[in-house]
Order: C-alpha cells, then sequence, then structure tokens
C-alpha cells in the first residue's frame, strides 16, 4: 500500500491560490488527490496557478458567507461523489496596532480567523459522517502556541503578527482537539498544521527582517511554501490513520527555543 496516495481523494481547501495554499493545492494534486480550491476570484486562482490551473477545480466561495460556503460544499460533493479532505487554510483580518484594534476590527478578525473555519466544518463535517470517512486539516500559526518575538519585528512593524490573530489561531487549535473528539466515532480525523515563519514575497523585500527571522528558527532560515506539502498529505492520506487531535508544527524550530 502507498500509504500517501490520494488517487480519487476530493480534497477542499479555502483560499488554495494564495502563497501557502497554492504550494499545498499542487503537492496535494501531485499525489493525485481531485483538488477543489474554494475562493473568491476565478482570474485570481487562473492567474495564480497558469497552465497548472488544470489541473485543479475552482469553485466560488467567500468564508466570511454561510451560504457560499454551503454552496461550496454542495457543489464539490455532487462533482466528484465525495468530501474526503477539507483544509480551512483561508482568514482575514485587519488592524495591526496591538494596543490600537477597534472593536470593529477586533470582532471582524477573530471571525475572519476563527468562525470562518467552524462555518466550514458546520458544512462538510455531515458529509463525511455519513461516508463515515474524512479528514479535516485546520490551517493554524505558530502564533497560536507562543507570543511574538517583538524584537524580530522591529525593522517591520507592519509585519507584526497581532494578538486577534494568535487569539484566534489558539483558538483553532482548541476547535481542532473539539471535533476531533466529536467527530472521531465516525471516523473522521480532525487536525491541525502550525506554519512558522513562511513570510510572503512582498515581506521578503525586507531583508533585516528576513534576517531577524532566520536568527530566531533553530535551522537558520525561513520557510518555503513546498515545505508544508509533506504535512498537508500526511495529514490527508491513510499515512496518519490514527492521528487526530493533533497540532502539526511546522516552523524550522522556532518553537522549540
Amino acid at each position: 500500500m502507498n500509504l500517501f496516495d490520494l488517487k480519487g481523494k476530493t480534497v477542499l481547501i479555502t483560499g488554495g491560490y494564495g502563497y501557502l495554499g497554492g504550494a499545498m493545492a499542487l503537492g496535494l494534486s501531485h499525489y493525485q488527490a481531485n483538488v477543489c480550491v474554494l475562493a473568491r476570484s476565478e482570474s485570481k486562482f487562473r492567474e495564480a496557478f497558469g497552465s497548472d490551473a488544470g489541473r485543479l477545480h475552482f469553485i466560488p466561495c467567500d468564508i466570511a458567507n454561510s451560504t457560499s460556503i454551503k454552496s461550496a460544499v454542495i457543489t464539490a460533493a455532487e462533482a466528484h461523489g465525495s468530501i474526503d479532505v477539507l483544509i480551512n487554510n483561508a482568514m482575514y483580518c485587519r488592524g495591526n496596532d496591538p494596543l490600537g484594534i477597534s472593536d470593529d476590527d477586533w470582532a471582524f478578525s477573530v471571525d475572519g480567523v476563527v468562525s470562518s473555519v467552524y462555518r466550514c466544518i458546520r458544512e462538510a463535517a455531515p458529509i463525511m459522517q455519513k461516508q463515515a470517512s474524512g479528514s479535516i486539516i485546520n490551517v493554524a500559526s505558530m502564533y497560536g502556541i507562543v507570543a511574538p518575538d517583538f524584537a524580530a519585528y522591529e525593522n517591520a512593524p507592519e509585519s507584526l503578527n497581532p494578538p486577534h490573530y494568535g487569539a484566534g489561531k489558539a483558538a483553532v487549535i482548541q476547535l481542532t482537539k473539539y471535533y476531533a473528539q466529536l467527530l472521531g466515532p465516525q471516523n473522521v480525523r480532525v487536525n491541525s498544521i502550525s506554519p512558522g515563519p513562511f513570510p510572503n514575497l512582498d515581506t521578503q523585500r525586507n531583508q533585516d527582517f528576513v534576517s531577524a527571522l532566520k536568527e530566531r528558527t533553530s535551522l537558520r532560515r525561513i520557510g518555503r511554501p513546498e515545505e508544508l506539502i509533506g504535512a498537508a498529505v500526511y495529514l490527508a492520506s491513510h499515512a496518519s490513520s490514527y492521528v487526530t487531535g493533533q497540532n502539526l508544527v511546522v516552523d524550522g524550530g522556532w518553537t522549540a527555543t
């Protein structure tokens, strides 16, 4: 048996054309999964993947809208016959001043970081329960585990992970444990991945900031998007058939120091 074979498996990934989501989407398709990218813009989807777009399926979805999520899940299930994996990767957040975030921005961001994950689980889990199989993978963050190293952000205050983001990601990890316990009897596994320092290309233009991030990790470098593929494939596949309720940290050793 090929423990990592995903042939015939239908994978839904929200925000699947972003910096990290795009790498995971293509990586999963390489293992022969039917990957459905749930996102708002088909044009951005095609721009992000170019000639590789044909390997994936785009389904319009706005994670801020329950009706949109439900429609996307039903569309995927009807088109492919099952929903085997759900990766909750998309999020939205605004406000960056730790002591100056407005009530509206706080509520908006908590909704985007954790409530959106709940909404997606709510729509996909019943289908997985009926199948008596499934894997839900929630993308959390190292900042759901530890506080930021504020010294690393001295040269890039605009990139500081704000408190509502970390609090939301910590909630995602707890949500993972909750639903692992709830859905386990129906053979539905729920795990999370906590990426570490994976700054996007725009952020990487600040070399001083990137250098500070590198020095904070055990491996002395930042992460590459493709380095999340192994974690996603593992948790999506039979290789992790007895793994649930866990948070897999992929951070180059950031949280180990």
